[in-house]
């Protein structure tokens, strides 16, 4: 839980900025549904998928008590309808709650099999006209390798969705990519873990990997 909290005091430091947030919650450090399907478990692959959603909803209602203790009204939206713990995703009623200032955190991915998390985001981020998709993790950008494996990777720091497909660039899965390339939707890659990097983001500082459709000028 306390992972949860930095996470959320850092949300609600970016959302006073006066931005509108939605998070797009994943269930990874709970459950991966790929985990159940590595090996002879019994467990269809179907299953495991469904499993992972359910995880990223547990994950939701800790994000949501977090940021709500530190004052901030936030919804909890789920794509796989339970109704007891959260509201049923819908678009307009998303905005709405956009609009009210509120936090909304969307949980259970895209309620279907076979789709990430990345491509989740990717949808929803299309479906809400978000500025910008930000994609926190635990490295700091998009490498040449992965960091946690190779220590002389190297860290881009802007890269067109073309260099992404034509590297085999590990930043999100090839739907989420193909998604926001045709859609021109920017993808900014960061290091939540980094006490202060969810408002440099939100802030538009210099933070991650920034990947659009053509490089940056040079500075």
């Amino acid at each position: 839980m306390e992972e949860v909290l930095h996470i959320a005091q850092q949300t609600v430091r970016a959302k006073s900025r006066g931005v509108q947030l939605a998070v797009v919650i994943g269930g990874g450090n709970i459950l991966r549904g790929a985990s159940f399907t590595a090996g002879n478990t019994g467990v269809q692959e179907a299953t495991a998928h469904y499993m992972g959603m359910l995880a990223t909803v547990l994950n939701g209602l800790a994000l949501q008590d977090a940021i709500e203790s530190l004052g901030v009204e936030t919804r909890l939206m789920t794509a796989i309808q339970m109704d007891g713990v959260a509201e049923p995703y819908i678009r307009r009623r998303a905005r709405h709650h956009l609009d009210k200032g509120r936090i909304v955190i969307l949980a259970a991915g895209t309620g279907s099999p076979f789709v990430t998390t990345d491509t989740a985001a990717a949808q929803r981020a299309l479906e809400m006209e978000a500025d910008i998709l930000m994609k926190a993790t635990r490295v700091d950008g998009v490498y040449s390798d992965d960091p946690e494996k190779n220590p002389h990777a190297v860290l881009y720091r802007d890269l067109t969705f073309q260099q992404v497909r034509d590297q085999n660039l590990q930043v999100m899965d090839a739907t989420a990519i193909s998604q926001c390339m045709e859609h021109d939707m920017p993808i900014l890659v960061f290091n939540y873990r980094k006490d202060g990097n969810i408002e440099r983001a939100v802030a538009g500082e210099k933070c991650g990997t920034l990947v659009t459709s053509r490089r940056s000028p040079p500075e």
